[in-house]
């Protein structure tokens, strides 16, 4: 074969082999083609649509509180709020540097922000600030051209009108935890502006009030900005909660408190409805469903009065004289004694070497139960404690409600402590002695309640039934059984509880209702937080008022109203308030004037605080002058001590 032929000859075979891997090339193109459009068409269009289209979840609005009166407690405000979608901003330091140009924006929230961002998916979009106002709303629209991944968004707000005063009681809401989020693996978590209840009541019924989210089909552009709103399906909003509080009353009685740190708890004897569940001070649940500012949280967690503690529910104390009732009722019920047994108070009460006293040093000479109730004589319970023993007398507290958890609506209540003899030996390994008897018999020792129990006691003492409380307005009224303590002994006792705020000798005749045909009957008690020595009792016991605040004793009244007819019944502790008749007394009456007569009450308060914006600025003017004066006597002195100096030379 010459060369040209030869030539031909690879040519050839080099166009059929070309042509060949063509020719395959365009069948593996066109099969290709034809597996995207017929059996992939249907999930690439919904791929291609996913980048044009994007589909947000809508967090839910929460169900609403109210009061047992329909009015709210708990609600949810419209508002502005911006996200940022940390994936999309680019420098998002920067991008937050911006924002807080027209966003107020602490160091710490910007911290926060940027530690949440670490940890988000590429999609994930975070909430920067809730509430922001209007003004700030279309600043920010006006720059969003320069603003990659940021989001300006309309919400809702969790708002709690009657702030400060039912803080403890309804607690608050806030973002979801991560281990909230990995435990229910819930996309609803991730959603910016999705809240939880944190506290109280929004915490215990969060899965009522929580509601299901709705859904938003938005088209978007390449950067994630918003171009237009396609479609919009509703969130439904959780449930509506009616709660036994009365919100008139718990504001009321939270102004009369003022800056004292302490606790009422008003209960309806016939259905257990608790009316009343204050603690203060306390937090501001707008501030907390938001971000708290870390310097806030600080100032709370170092302020003695101890703001962020549920004191009604979780606070426990000794109840002091007020445990007297408890001794009384277990010596009558017993048959250890009658309401006519008499005891001779001398002020000293001698067991073996050591020697119990009474709170009057003269003694209350010869008293039967019911004045010993009405005078708070304790050698009375001493003698009565001893009589019916330290078993009857925790059965009889446990009986009234003492050292039990109720079934409410609000996370980690606190039972208390009743001690007896089987627990003294668990818990100390030491057997039980009459000094224990003693001391529990006027409610000391290692007795501890909370002022919701004592409201129990009271209510159950007032009604002769075991009113359980409850704070969920729906469903019909409880029926409680009697119980189990005689009427006559009850009666008695009630009696007793008269005579301290209506009768002669009475520890609390200060506190007796200006309330034309109601009377209100209770019993004081003034708790010891410090250990008074023999050699103090020879000297004389301080005053409370020269002690620092902390070490003076707690007040505490419980009582009931009417006295004839008991509807209501209430227990009030004042840390450190020194006196039961004083400070807690006081505001008991404070709460039944309210009930029965509304404009007396607040006529009242009206006069309580423009006497105490008096005080205030009369201590301001003292304190004025005060510095001026100090500023003054430094300035005389710097000049004397100019003049005393070497002279100026010739």
């Amino acid at each position: 074969m010459s060369g040209a032929g030869l030539r031909e000859l690879v040519f050839r075979r080099r166009a059929l082999l070309l042509g060949g891997a063509q020719a395959a090339l365009g069948v593996g193109l066109a099969v290709r083609m034809a597996w995207l459009a017929l059996v992939e068409g249907e999930r690439l269009r919904d791929a291609a649509e996913s980048n044009r289209v994007s589909t947000r979840l809508v967090p839910p609005r929460r169900g609403l509180l109210l009061d047992h009166r329909g009015r709210p407690l708990a609600e949810n405000r419209p508002a502005y709020g911006v996200e940022v979608v940390p994936s999309l901003a680019g420098d998002l330091e920067a991008t937050l540097e911006r924002i807080g140009r027209l966003v107020p924006l602490s160091l710490e929230a910007r911290a926060e922000i940027l530690a949440e961002a670490r940890t988000l998916p590429p999609s994930g979009s975070l909430r920067v600030a809730d509430d922001i106002g209007w003004a700030a709303y279309a600043a920010l629209n006006v720059e969003l051209a320069d603003l990659a991944g940021v989001v300006p968004v309309k919400t809702y707000v969790r708002h709690y009108p009657g702030g400060e005063a039912f803080a403890h009681a309804l607690g608050y809401v806030g973002p979801p935890s991560r281990e909230q989020y990995l435990e229910r693996r819930d996309r609803l978590f991730l959603v910016p502006g999705f809240r939880v209840g944190k506290d109280g009541v929004e915490r215990a019924l969060d899965e009522r009030l929580r509601g299901a989210p709705g859904a938003r089909r938005v088209e978007v552009n390449a950067r994630g900005r918003i171009l237009r709103e396609l479609e919009t399906q509703a969130d439904q909003p959780g449930e509506t909660v009616r709660l036994s509080l009365d919100r008139d009353l718990q504001d009321h009685l939270a102004r009369r408190v003022g800056d004292a740190s302490a606790s009422v708890v008003v209960i309806d004897c016939a259905t257990g409805d608790l009316r009343c569940l204050l603690s203060l001070p306390a937090y501001d649940p707008d501030v907390f469903s938001r971000r708290i500012p870390a310097e806030l949280w600080r100032a709370l967690q170092a302020d003695d009065h101890r703001p962020l503690l549920p004191k009604a529910t979780q606070g426990l104390y000794v109840p002091g004289s007020t445990f007297k009732l408890v001794t009384a009722l277990a010596a009558l019920a017993s048959g250890a004694a009658t309401p006519d047994d008499v005891v001779t108070c001398r002020s000293r009460y001698p067991v073996g070497g050591n020697v119990w006293h009474c709170h009057r040093r003269r003694g209350h000479g010869p008293v039967a139960l019911r004045r010993a109730i009405a005078a708070s004589c304790n050698v009375y319970f001493y003698a009565m404690a001893r009589r019916a023993g330290p078993d009857a007398v925790a059965a009889m507290a446990r009986t009234l409600g003492l050292g039990q958890r109720f079934d409410l609506p609000i996370p980690s209540l606190k039972a208390g402590i009743v001690p007896d003899p089987a627990w003294l030996q668990d818990r100390f390994g030491r057997p039980w002695n009459v000094g224990d008897t003693l001391n529990t018999a006027i409610g000391q020792g290692a007795l501890f309640v909370s002022p919701l129990a004592l409201a129990v006691m009271a209510a159950r003492i007032a009604s002769g039934r075991m009113v359980v409380p409850r704070l969920l307005a729906d469903g019909p009224a409880p029926s409680f059984p009697p119980l189990p303590v005689p009427a006559d002994m009850l009666a008695v006792v009630r009696a007793g509880m008269s005579d301290v705020v209506n009768g002669p000798g009475g520890t609390a005749r200060r506190a007796a209702l200006r309330v034309p045909g109601v009377r209100m009957a209770g019993k004081t008690g003034t708790a010891q937080v410090r250990r008074i020595t023999a050699a103090e009792r020879r000297r004389g016991v301080r005053r409370n008022e020269s002690l620092p605040w902390h070490l003076r004793d707690h007040a505490l009244f419980v009582g009931f109203a009417p006295d004839d007819a008991p509807r209501h019944a209430v227990a009030v502790v004042v840390e450190h308030g020194a006196s039961g008749a004083r400070a807690a007394a006081p505001l008991a009456q404070a709460a039944f004037t309210f009930i029965h007569d509304r404009p007396r009450a607040e006529a009242e308060l009206a006069r309580l605080e423009a006497e105490r914006e008096r005080r205030r600025r009369a201590a301001e003017a003292a304190a004025r002058r005060a510095a001026a004066e100090a500023a003054r006597q430094a300035a005389e002195a710097a000049g004397a001590g100019g003049r005393a100096g070497p002279g100026p030379r010739p």
